[in-house]
């Protein structure tokens, strides 16, 4: 029976939550497991982590990120596993599950045994802490208060323009369609609502002219697709309207991939923070602290902040984001909101997304 095996039956995980984690195990991974490698400790709570570490010949961890993360972690992974075995002669397999933010977080809930969860934001890694998996205080185990990625809103128009959209009123004209994600499903989602809200108080002045600004904004949406990567596809390949609202790195990695995608990224704006922290409860039980500490800290250092950055994330390291080469690439943004300027995220969900909050009643105006 493999690792995984073992600490499914164990948690007693339901099976739509194995077949999400088999489908995000890499290749690599599933390779392992059917060789036979048996290399994960499941038995019980192991109260010396660097020890068990320090006398196995291999260890193994899991990491459950959102999907946009997934060609960072491609470069970053290899770089940390080479280092770990120069340092510490000892062979490391990171198991890597991507999927929504949203999807992620209830995985780990329902028994997906990931040691470090990377989501979209921070409201997710709550309810984590909330069902017991995560120690209060995660954010600040880690620099940048535990932020380790991060990026902002950008506009994406058709070539030429034809409905010359350059500001976030232009969302709101007659006759635009506007392509993004659904808040209800989409961690990116509720950053792009957030990002319109902001907008929308800097145009009006008030609450209740933002809510109509956003009630037009959504009026001009057609769908609302799932997530990110499914907006981008429906504005990208299937050509379907007229302004994308998506992350500035999710639209960096269009481009990379040969999709033609123009955009800007509005002065004002808001900071999208993506914490990442480490699962305590699977990792206690797992007993490979040393190694999952060291994985996640690696991720704060210029080397492996330069592939998030290649693939379109803002670079949190304040030197390697004054270099020339990334000055350019990721220009300032001078109208910069934050989470906590609405109160932060609890205070977000409760005003904004729960049950009959006001994307509820933005919607039923629209009747979606």
């Amino acid at each position: 029976m493999s690792w995984w095996q073992k600490a499914i039956k164990a948690l007693g995980v339901r099976k739509r939550v194995i077949s999400l984690f088999l489908v995000g195990v890499s290749c690599s991974v599933a390779m392992a497991a059917c060789s036979g490698n048996n290399i994960s400790n499941s038995g019980g709570n192991i109260p010396n982590a660097t020890l068990v570490a320090a006398n196995k010949k291999d260890v193994e961890l899991t990491i459950a990120s959102f999907i946009v993360t997934r060609n960072a972690y491609k470069a970053i992974i290899p770089k940390f596993t080479e280092k770990w075995k120069l340092e510490h002669n000892q062979t490391v397999r990171i198991n890597q599950s991507y999927g929504g933010s949203g999807a992620q977080t209830r995985a780990v809930i329902d028994g997906l045994p990931a040691d470090v969860v990377h989501l979209s934001m921070a409201l997710d890694t709550k309810n984590i802490e909330k069902a017991g998996l995560i120690e209060s205080g995660w954010e600040k185990e880690f620099p940048n208060n535990s932020i380790v990625s991060k990026s902002v809103v950008a506009l994406v128009t058709r070539d030429g323009n034809p409905k010359n959209i350059n500001t976030w009123a232009d969302l709101a004209k007659e006759g635009v369609q506007l392509i993004t994600a659904d808040p209800k499903t989409s961690g990116v989602a509720r950053w792009n609502f957030l990002a319109l809200w902001n907008a929308g108080m800097k145009i009006g002045g008030d609450e209740i002219k933002a809510v109509d600004y956003v009630t037009k904004a959504y009026q001009n949406a057609p769908i609302l697709s799932r997530d990110a990567r499914e907006a981008t596809d429906a504005f990208l390949k299937q050509e379907q309207g007229d302004a994308l609202i998506n992350y500035e790195n999710e639209i960096i990695l269009a481009q990379q991939k040969g999709l033609k995608a123009k955009y800007i990224v509005p002065d004002v704006n808001i900071s999208i923070d993506n914490p990442i922290t480490i699962v305590d409860s699977n990792v206690s039980r797992h007993g490979n602290r040393e190694v999952v500490e060291a994985f996640v800290k690696y991720l704060f250092t210029p080397e492996a902040q330069a592939e998030f950055a290649k693939v379109g994330f803002r670079p949190i390291n304040k030197t390697l984001a004054q270099t020339k080469e990334l000055a350019e690439k990721y220009p300032k943004v001078n109208n910069l909101g934050q989470v906590n300027d609405f109160g932060g995220w609890n205070a977000v969900q409760n005003k904004f997304f729960a049950d009959g909050a006001i994307f509820d009643e933005i919607r039923t105006k629209i009747n979606r």
